[in-house]
Parts: C-alpha cells; sequence; structure tokens
C-alpha cells in the first residue's frame, strides 16, 4: 500500500512536471462489506477495553492498531454497547471506525509527503442515485441485461447454482466474460460502485484517468477498462498501474507480515526508522508491475549500493563546490553561469555528463507519456555516477577540478556544467518527493 501511495504520488508529480493538470484522489472503500468487518473488529477491542476476553475469528482484522480505536470507543460510549446485538451498535461503529481510520492514514500519508486533492467516499454512492445513473447510462446504450454467467472456471458444478443477474456486457469493450453488476437479491455487486464512481469521472470532464491498485487486483483490469470505455463512449482513457508487492528484509533475513495474526510493518513503522526521502526513493527504484525487495540495512548504508544516498551525495558534493568557490571570490549566481564560455569542456568525463543532462527533457516526455516515474528514478542514479566518475577523475588530474585558482572563466565554465547537474537532479528529486540535500553527513 505504501508503494501504491509513493508511486501514484511521484506519477501525479511528473505529469503536473509535464504540462498536465493533474487532480489527485483518494478513493476512501468505506462502503462495502469489509466496514462492517472493521466494525466488528473495533468492537472486539472495545470488549477488551471494558476488560473482557475476546478472541478474534477469521475474517476479523486482529491487528494491534485497533487497540487504540476500541479504547477512544469506550471513551466515546461507555458502556452502553455491552451486551448489545449488532443491530443497536453496527452502524455507529463502522463511522467511528472508518473516521479512526482515514484520520490515521491522512497523517500516514503526511509523515510520507503525500498531497490529496480530493477524498473519494464510496460510501457517498450508495443511497444518492449515483450508482443507479451510472447503471441506466449504461442499460441506454445497450448494455445492461438479465442473464445467466456460465459457471466459473475450475469450479465443481456441484458448488454453483445458475441465479438470473443484472449483467454488464463489457465483452463488447474487449472483457473476457460479461459482469454482475446487480444480485438477484436486488443488492449492488462490488463492480457497480465502482462503475459509478469512474462514470462521475468522466461526467466531471476529466480526459485521461489512472488507477493504481495492487497486484492483488489485477484481474480487475479489463472489466473497469471496459467500463470506462462504455461510459465514455471510447474518449476517456483509463490507465491502470499495478504496484507489486514488497519483500521487506532485515538483517539480512526475509521480514515476514502476516495481517492475519497482526504482525505487520505499518507505513509509518518504515518511515521512522529510514526516513520519508529514503522509503520514497527506493519505492521507486524499480517499475510499478515488478516486485521490490526493501531491505532496512542497504537504506542506511552511505554506499553506490544505497541508490538514495549515491544521488543525494552528488547533490550535496556540487552544493560544497558552490560554498568553496563563493568563498573563493567567485561568482556562481546562474546568470553568471549561464553566460560561461563552455568551449574548453572537451574532457570525455564532462562531455559524457553533459550529454547525460540533455537527456532529460526528453526522459520527462517519455515517462510521462508512459507513466513510468521510475524511469526517473534510475535516470538520477545514472546521472550521479556521471558526475561521481567526473569528480573521481579530479582528484587524479587536476585540470578537471571544478575550482582552477587563478582561472576564472575555466572556473565558471566547470562549475556551469555542475550547477545544471543540481539543477537537473533537484528538479528529478522533486517530482519523487525526495528533499536535495545541502550536505552529508
Amino acid at each position: 500500500h505504501t508503494r501504491g501511495a509513493v508511486f501514484g504520488d511521484a506519477l501525479a508529480s511528473m505529469l503536473d512536471f509535464a504540462g498536465y493538470d493533474v487532480t489527485r484522489e483518494y478513493y476512501i472503500n468505506d462502503g462495502g462489506a469489509q466496514v462492517d468487518v472493521l466494525a466488528r473488529s473495533v468492537y472486539l477491542r472495545y470488549l477488551e477495553a471494558h476488560g473482557q476476553e475476546v478472541a478474534f475469528e477469521d475474517g476479523t482484522y486482529p491487528g494491534d492498531y485497533l487497540i487504540a480505536v476500541g479504547q477512544a470507543l469506550k471513551e466515546k460510549v461507555g458502556d452502553s454497547y455491552l451486551g448489545k446485538g449488532e443491530q443497536f451498535w453496527l452502524e455507529d461503529v463502522r463511522e467511528f471506525s472508518t473516521l479512526a481510520m482515514m484520520e490515521l492514514i491522512r497523517e500516514d500519508l503526511l509523515a510520507l509527503g503525500v498531497k490529496m486533492d480530493v477524498f473519494y467516499s464510496e460510501k457517498s454512492l450508495y443511497g444518492t442515485g449515483l450508482i443507479e445513473a451510472a447503471i441506466e447510462d449504461l442499460k441506454s446504450k445497450g448494455l445492461i441485461y438479465q442473464g445467466v454467467l456460465e459457471p466459473p472456471k475450475g469450479k465443481k458444478p456441484e458448488d454453483w447454482e445458475p441465479r438470473e443477474q443484472t449483467l454488464f456486457r463489457s465483452t463488447d469493450h474487449g472483457d473476457d466474460v460479461d459482469r454482475p453488476v446487480q444480485k438477484s437479491d436486488g443488492s449492488w455487486t462490488y463492480f457497480a460502485p465502482d462503475i459509478a464512481y469512474h462514470y462521475d469521472k468522466v461526467q466531471r470532464g476529466f480526459d485521461q484517468l489512472i488507477d493504481v491498485f495492487g497486484a492483488d487486483h489485477g484481474g480487475y483490469v479489463k472489466r473497469m477498462k471496459a467500463a470506462v470505455s462504455a461510459l465514455s463512449y471510447d474518449k476517456t482513457s483509463l490507465d491502470i498501474k499495478l504496484t507489486q508487492l514488497v519483500k521487506l528484509f532485515k538483517n539480512g533475513e526475509p521480514f515476514k507480515m502476516s495481517k492475519r495474526a497482526g504482525t505487520f510493518v505499518t507505513l509509518r513503522d518504515l518511515v521512522d526508522q529510514v526516513g520519508a526521502d529514503a522509503t520514497r526513493f527506493v519505492m521507486l527504484t524499480r517499475k510499478n508491475d515488478a516486485p521490490l525487495d526493501f531491505d532496512f540495512d542497504k537504506v542506511m548504508e552511505q554506499t553506490k549500493e544505497n541508490p538514495v544516498f549515491y544521488v543525494q551525495y552528488a547533490h550535496a558534493r556540487i552544493c560544497s563546490v558552490m560554498r568553496k568557490a563563493q568563498l573563493a571570490g567567485v561568482a556562481v549566481e546562474d546568470a553568471v553561469l549561464q553566460a560561461a564560455d563552455l568551449a574548453g569542456l572537451t574532457d570525455a568525463a564532462e562531455l559524457t555528463l553533459a550529454a547525460k543532462l540533455a537527456e532529460f527533457p526528453r526522459l520527462i516526455e517519455i515517462a510521462a507519456r508512459s507513466n513510468e516515474p521510475h524511469r526517473i528514478a534510475f535516470y538520477l542514479y545514472d546521472l550521479a555516477s556521471e558526475f561521481h566518475a567526473l569528480w573521481n577523475k579530479g582528484n587524479e588530474q587536476p585540470e578537471l577540478r571544478f575550482l582552477q585558482e587563478g582561472n576564472l572563466a575555466t572556473s565558471q565554465a566547470k562549475i556551469a556544467l555542475i550547477r545544471a547537474t543540481a539543477v537537473v537532479i533537484s528538479n528529478g528529486l522533486g517530482i519523487l518527493g525526495v528533499q536535495p540535500a545541502q550536505e552529508m553527513r
């Protein structure tokens, strides 16, 4: 989930940088059956806060993060829910629990530097006519009908009963099978509010939609694309980005996580241990649909193997040179450096760095077109490598050092090159949501 948040935020920043008009939305899953499970789990913690022994059955959430929520519920309602059936408390506890979770989520997003323009509640779709309007739109296009689906592949016939349902003819828009939107008992399927949410986006005038899903939602891609295609007459594009799982490693060993047992690493744990900058950068060092290994030890190392350190170190080194130049009386304001004569930059290492800098505008264009912010992380690492190579070469060859005593024009030309490098690193890190380091301790 952290990876999805970082990826989505970096993607939005990159598109914004590339000139798109971007709105960041957080879709709150507060309208389905899982919110009832959350409420029942909080109720168990509420009973526990009253000193009762509780058992977490399969299907409830045993995580410690709900202990404080149960305690807060006790402080709010006292013992008024004790010994009562859930018909007396479920709705209220569901509302209370959702608000508590969203407060935690907003705090975590803030700690990670993720900003949202809109928090959109799934619950707001129910009972407001929005789901009905979306289904009616599809019906007016001849895409809604009553039918019976084939049994799922691999399921035994005795485990399946044919039931007539309200179906969306999603196969007309590229899906493998038609999809139910309303069950035989009249209740909506999970798919129906998702259709309504995207219908609302189309109605609000967005011409390009991007959804960030966890890898376990891969089966949802075709049906969601079919829905947006149908709702918008193929005028609105939908790109669905799946973020693969993150494997945590500590002390060289896999760090096991289990939601069921309540032993999982929270986003706040991660940020508190390694910082928001390292968390964000590492989450973007692989393409979103490739598995990612997050090694706590490597992220703390100050070596080339730690990409965020390596890029930050390049920026910090340049800042150090700029400070030394100013102390030496060399004018290094951007307007001055812009006018520097670069003809003397002829070494292969200098030209390679300049060529790498020239790739940046085109890289942004390609990355924005393909919705792939990881390309920027890769590029920054390569750019930092070229800079460090030039730095190291200068240690052996004095004529390549950035400050040339007694030769102001040459110094300014060399500093112009590395100042441009710092600008690109700063812009690239800004897109990724990482602060550029001014100095390294």
